[in-house]
C-alpha cells in the first residue's frame, strides 16, 4: 500500500472515501510481491495493480463492497483447472489479498502514508491472519523506534511487532511474520505483513561519458536516485546529463569516501581510466553495497585486477567486481549497453541466471526474498 502513498495522500486530503487491496500473501508463481496494492475510490477511479490484470477486476469489485459494508476482509485467489476463465491466477499461484475500507477514521494508516509519500523512512505493521478482533490492526513504527496505533491485542505483541518491524525497515524490505498472539516469536495464529517505505535507493555513475547519460536514464526508469561524479567540470553538467538527480565534480575515490551508501546502492565506474578506476575501486570493493561494475575491455580488466591487487585489494573482495560490466546481450549502442547493464543489476539484485526463459526450467517468479541481500 505505501508504494501508492502518493495519490492515496491526495485523495485524503481531498475527502475522498477509497478502500485498498493489499497483497498479504503469496504462494507459488504470482506476479506481485507482498505489500502490491490497489486502491479504488468511491467514484470508481482505480490506481495500482495486485496481479498483473489477472484477478484485478474481481478484486474491484470486492473494493466497492467493502466501501459499503465498512469491514476489512482477507480473500484468497488461485488458478481454476476447471475453467481457465474463472477468477484466478493463469499463472498457477495464489495470492491472498487484504481489502481495508479508508472513510476516515484510519490516523495509523494515514500517518504512515503521510511519511512515505514525503520520502521519510516508515514501516506500518498489519495484522492480517488472526482472530477477527484484531484482523487489520496496525501499527506504524519509525527508525528511532517512536510508533503509533497498536495490534490490539497482548502488550508483548506491539513490542515484538515494533522490533520486527525496525528491523525489516532497517533493510528496507516489506515481508511477514509469524507470531503467537502473546507476542512470543514461536508462530501461534498470528502473521503480521510489515511494509517498509524508505528513500529510493542510490545509483552513482561515474564517468561523465555518453554511455553514462543513457545509463542514467535506465537507472532513473527502474527508479533508482542517480548521482553522475566526475573531476572534469566540462564534462559534468546538468546539459550533458538532465535526468541525473545529482551531479557532482570531484575526484571519484574521495567523494565516494564522503558520501552515503548502504546495501541498496549501485556504484557502475565508467571511466576505464586507471588514475581514476583503482582508487575509486579499492574504496568500492570494500563498501557494503549491492552492486559494484566496472567498464572495459578483458585486457582492461585484467590489467585493472593486477593494479588492484597491487593496492592490497584481497582476492576475495576482487570477486565482488562486475566487470567486464553488464550481461552477454551483444550490445553496441549507449543505449543497448545501459540495458546490458541495468539487467545484470536487476539479476544481481533477485538472484536471477541472466538466462533466456526459453532454455530455462526454473520459475519465472521466482519466491519474493529480500530486494538487496548484503554482500557476503
Amino acid at each position: 500500500m505505501l508504494d501508492l502513498a502518493g495519490p492515496l495522500r491526495e485523495w485524503i486530503e481531498e475527502g475522498r472515501d477509497f478502500a485498498v487491496a493489499t497483497v498479504v500473501a503469496v504462494g507459488g508463481s504470482a506476479p506481485r510481491p507482498p505489500g502490491a496494492a490497489l486502491a479504488v475510490a468511491a467514484d470508481g477511479t482505480a490506481i495500482g495493480s495486485v496481479s498483473g490484470g489477472c484477478v484485478e477486476g474481481a478484486v474491484y469489485d470486492l473494493c466497492l463492497q467493502s466501501l459499503q459494508d465498512g469491514e476489512t476482509l482477507v480473500e484468497r485467489f488461485g488458478y481454476s483447472d476447471e475453467d481457465a476463465f474463472a477468477v484466478g491466477l493463469t499463472c498457477g499461484g495464489t495470492i491472498d489479498v487484504m481489502i481495508t475500507p479508508f472513510a476516515g477514521g484510519r490516523a495509523v494508516e494515514e500517518a504512515a502514508l503521510a511519511a512515505a509519500a514525503r520520502d521519510e523512512p516508515v514501516a506500518l505493521a498489519r495484522v492480517v491472519r488472526g482472530p477477527a478482533g484484531l484482523l487489520g490492526q496496525a501499527l506504524v513504527v519509525r527508525p528511532d523506534g517512536s510508533y503509533d496505533g497498536g495490534l490490539g491485542g497482548d502488550p508483548g505483541l506491539d513490542r515484538t511487532a515494533l522490533d520486527r518491524a525496525r528491523a525489516l525497515l532497517g533493510t528496507g524490505r516489506t515481508g511477514t511474520v509469524e507470531l503467537s498472539e502473546d507476542g512470543s516469536h514461536c508462530p501461534g495464529g498470528l502473521t503480521l505483513l510489515v511494509e517498509a517505505a524508505v528513500p529510493p535507493p542510490r545509483m552513482i555513475v561515474f564517468g561523465a561519458i555518453d554511455f553514462a547519460a543513457a545509463l542514467v536514464r535506465a537507472g532513473s526508469f527502474l527508479g533508482y536516485h542517480v548521482t553522475v561524479c566526475d573531476a572534469r567540470p566540462v564534462f559534468a553538467t546538468r546539459a550533458r546529463f538532465p535526468e541525473a538527480d545529482e551531479i557532482v565534480v570531484d575526484w571519484p575515490d574521495r567523494y565516494l569516501r564522503r558520501t552515503e551508501t548502504d546495501g541498496r546502492t549501485v556504484l557502475c565506474v565508467l571511466t576505464h581510466d586507471a588514475k581514476f578506476d583503482i582508487p575509486l575501486l579499492t574504496e568500492a570493493l570494500r563498501l557494503p553495497v549491492a552492486y559494484v561494475g566496472a567498464m572495459g575491455s578483458r585486457r582492461t580488466h585484467e590489467d585493472r585486477n593486477r593494479r588492484l591487487r597491487e593496492a592490497g585489494v584481497s582476492e576475495r573482495e576482487l570477486t565482488r567486481l562486475r566487470s567486464p560490466i553488464g550481461l552477454d546481450l551483444g550490445a553496441r549502442t549507449p543505449e543497448e549497453t545501459a540495458v546490458s547493464i541495468a539487467a545484470e543489476i536487476i539479476a544481481t539484485r533477485h538472484g536471477g541466471t541472466g538466462t533466456p526463459l526459453t532454455d530455462s526450467a526454473t520459475p519465472i517468479h521466482r519466491a519474493w526474498r529480500e530486494a538487496y541481500p548484503q554482500p557476503a
